[in-house]
């Protein structure tokens, strides 16, 4: 009997050993997106909750303002990179970007250009010895703990202006999900709906940094969206435009912008959804 007793305090004390440890595995981790204000240009940083580092764009030329932000976020390494499109204020600071950290996959929609910058990507990716990845519709991206895939371009379109090439990446986390959605145009968010593209989100990354000719009637209605960031800087595009904003008003979406409150953070433990300022509008 006595052995009994000593056997089952021997089993209490190592149940309460390791049971701080069992409920700390359990908690849900968090899941932080990052829109980085680079002005006039996109550049979006995603650290998954099981630590993979994802950057989606580069900013502008000048790619010294992404590679501070990501050392001071501690990246040691990139394990995928996407390039929407091959548009300057996109792609511009990634050849810095590769130059500055290991990347492991460089993902890019199946569409070239002939200016400097893209140019200087394509350099810059060959010089790291990797092969880009196509990313097109129905693209998986291989991330713990999370479904990254991307939603479009569903086809293929004029090369005289690649905006709706761009690439179109879904991110859903537990209940919470995010869509990054480029330059992506009319055209393009017209054919990823009439494609049945699976493009509800809680977050949407307002297309073109709020050009009209992005982020229709018609998308808004697939997405849903509660909360909406608009990357943008000084510029003589008049973006956003009234008419983006005021569409985005009457389906009661609330609104970011990083030229009015710098770098917006997304934190989500995949039920809760908080960001680091309150939404403008």
């Amino acid at each position: 009997m006595r052995k009994i007793k000593m056997l089952m305090v021997a089993v209490i004390v190592f149940m309460i050993a390791i049971l701080p440890g069992i409920v700390t595995d359990a908690a849900p981790k968090n899941m932080y997106v990052h829109f980085i204000n680079v002005g006039q240009g996109d550049s979006i940083y995603i650290k998954a909750p099981n630590g993979e580092d994802i950057l989606i764009d580069g900013g502008n030329k000048d790619g010294s303002d992404v590679v501070a932000y990501l050392k001071k976020q501690k990246v040691k390494d990139i394990e995928i990179m996407i390039a929407t499109h091959p548009d300057a204020d996109h792609i511009g600071g990634l050849d810095e970007v590769l130059k500055a950290f290991p990347v492991k996959s460089v993902y890019a929609p199946k569409v070239g250009s002939t200016t400097q910058a893209y140019k200087d990507f394509l350099t810059a990716v060959k010089n790291e010895k990797l092969t880009i990845k196509v990313a097109k519709a129905d693209v998986v991206l291989p991330i713990k703990g999370v479904t990254a895939k991307f939603v479009g371009p569903v086809k293929s379109y004029s090369t005289s202006d690649t905006n709706d090439w761009s690439a179109v990446l879904k991110v859903t986390y537990g209940k919470k999900s995010f869509l990054f959605t480029g330059d992506a145009e009319t055209r393009a968010e017209a054919d990823m709906v009439k494609a049945k593209k699976d493009l509800r989100a809680d977050v949407l990354k307002v297309g073109h940094h709020g050009a009209k000719t992005s982020t229709s009637a018609t998308l808004l209605k697939a997405v849903k969206p509660t909360y909406a960031v608009i990357s943008v800087g000084k510029n003589a595009y008049g973006h956003p435009t009234s008419e983006v904003l005021n569409r985005l008003k009457s389906y009661k979406v609330k609104v970011f912008r990083t030229d009015k409150q710098g770098t917006i953070i997304a934190t989500t433990n995949g039920t809760t959804l908080t960001f680091n300022v309150k939404p403008i509008y």
